[in-house]
């Protein structure tokens, strides 16, 4: 991929991958430049979604971003709180994060997935002005799914491993497991 298809990409949205009654949707921050270019989720090298999702035992192999139509299959699916590509979130101003918010409740309630699971507390606590979120279960639910805010898989979240970021998806895994809707 040459510079000017990521440049190209800015601003582009990527179809959500989804269903209704999901068990989860996963949702992003936005996509990727690269995302943008391929059209698939959580695209950019570094990123680390898909090893993390497979090692919590949310696929029984490691997808790849190509592969992105079988999470349906698993009942699960992808979205982001902002839909435009970016070559960083920081590029997102908090507006777009709370009109994120609005959609993004619109399309759980449209969908029902059992549970919405946003990848980054920092764009969790915006687009729905939560400021004291941690990341784990929510009190709240939106659009009448249970809420779990998990780490940003990016590689620039160096606070979370992929093995630690494991470790949360799968205490969601379980979760879901258990609540009896599996």
């Amino acid at each position: 991929m040459t510079p000017e298809d990521l440049q190209a990409a800015r601003d582009r949205v990527v179809p959500d991958v989804v269903a209704g009654g999901l068990r989860v949707l996963f949702c992003g921050i936005n996509p990727s430049l690269t995302t943008g270019a391929t059209g698939h989720h959580f695209a950019f090298p570094g990123n680390r979604f898909w090893p993390v999702l497979h090692l919590s035992g949310f696929t029984p192999r490691q997808l790849r971003p190509a592969d992105q139509a079988e999470l349906l299959q698993y009942g699960l699916g992808i979205t982001n709180v902002v839909a435009r590509a970016t070559a960083r979130a920081d590029e997102l101003s908090a507006e777009e994060f709370r009109a994120g918010g609005q959609i993004l409740t619109s399309k759980v309630e449209r969908l029902r997935p059992r549970w919405l699971a946003v990848v980054g507390i920092t764009a969790y606590r915006t687009a729905f002005g939560d400021r004291r979120a941690r990341i784990g279960p929510q009190e709240r639910t939106t659009g009448g799914a249970r809420v779990w805010a998990l780490p940003n898989p990016s590689g620039l979240n160096a606070h979370w491993t992929a093995q630690t970021m494991a470790e949360e998806y799968k205490r969601l895994r379980t979760a879901v497991d258990e609540d009896g809707t599996a």
